[in-house]
């Protein structure tokens, strides 16, 4: 009997004991957990390099690395996103890539409608102005941000997915409209959704119309720094932007340079370039920022979901069935003996 090497690298969970008694069951698994997310290449190729199925959340499985493994069948991603993974060089060495596309939705949508109205409140600002009012014996709301009536305001989704989807349907009964970009949503997605031809708007319609934003894209060549100075040039200087998505999906640079020079009004901001974001960022000096900290993701419902998942696949492949979600599905097609290029 084949013994199989399942090696997590890195995780967020305050233990694995769980993963670890379920698969000390099994005769024929071996299971290791490490915490190799800062590793240098070196010491990752190492551990992982003869592992059949890896589990990764954070660490950078680029194609070096995917390259040196010798026996791996299965790459799972801890998550949603997996900019941290490259597919191309998984599928060329004929490795199943999953990940976890339902893992969280609804967390992050009601982070993302959080933000919104914490934004659009104020809330932050609230409290300084509650504090200095206190302090002073009067009531002075003179740093007041104008606020509007959001029944009279146009909020729009970049990227009507899973997440978008769900924040669409919270918000859509509060907005006077929800206008979305997405150049691939389908006739069931807006059916589903109610969502008129009229609200499918393009990239540059969509920042001119748009009173409040909120980002559900994926990070790839598409997206990356599609929020730059350019695009907060064409946004109202009264808008806010809120990104639960992916931190490169916003330049930070311009971002700053757009809250300094009142270009939007705010902007709430769940996810950064490089996480945990740097001490200095001058993000944090920013007071029309509202800042959270990557936690679209918690809630003790989704942290035990994600787990049953991910040990599914793994005894998924032991099985030789496949796990629920492959991201390159031409895989199949590769380990058929055909050249998926041509199909």
């Amino acid at each position: 009997m084949k013994t199989w090497k399942v090696i997590v690298t890195d995780y967020i969970e305050d233990d694995l004991n769980w993963e670890i008694e379920h698969f000390a069951k099994m005769d024929n698994v071996q299971f290791e957990i490490c915490q190799l997310k800062t590793a240098s290449k070196e010491e990752l190729i190492a551990k992982v390099r003869d592992a059949d199925v890896i589990v990764v959340n954070m660490a950078l499985f680029d194609a070096e690395v995917i390259d040196s493994l010798e026996n791996c069948r299965l790459l799972i991603r801890h998550g949603v996103g997996y900019d941290n993974v490259d597919v191309e060089a998984c599928t060329r060495n004929k490795i199943r890539f999953a990940y976890q596309p339902d893992y969280c939705a609804t967390e992050v949508a009601e982070q993302a409608v959080a933000l919104i109205f914490a934004c659009t409140r104020q809330l932050f600002r609230s409290r300084a102005i509650l504090e200095e009012s206190s302090a002073n014996g009067i009531w002075d709301f003179r740093t007041l941000l104008p606020m509007h009536q959001m029944h009279r305001q146009t909020l729009g989704i970049l990227g009507c997915g899973r997440i978008g989807g769900r924040v669409h349907r919270m918000m859509k009964p509060i907005m006077g409209r929800v206008i979305v970009c997405d150049p691939y949503i389908d006739e069931r997605q807006k059916g589903a959704l109610g969502i008129q031809d009229a609200d499918v708007v393009s990239f540059d319609d969509f920042l001119a119309q748009s009173d409040i934003i909120s980002i559900h894209t994926p990070l790839n060549d598409e997206t990356r720094y599609m929020f730059d100075r350019a695009a907060f040039e064409k946004m109202k200087p009264t808008a806010y932007v809120v990104n639960t998505a992916r931190g490169g999906v916003i330049n930070t640079e311009d971002l700053i340079w757009a809250l300094d020079e009142k270009q939007i009004q705010g902007a709430g901001i769940d996810v950064y370039e490089v996480e945990p974001p740097p001490a200095e960022l001058k993000l944090f000096e920013q007071d029309r920022a509202t800042l959270s900290a990557h936690l679209g993701w918690s809630s003790v419902e989704a942290g035990w979901e994600i787990r049953y998942k991910i040990v599914d696949d793994v005894i998924a492949c032991i099985e030789d069935r496949k796990p629920v979600n492959t991201v390159n599905t031409e895989i199949d097609m590769l380990l058929e003996g055909k050249n998926y290029r041509e199909v």
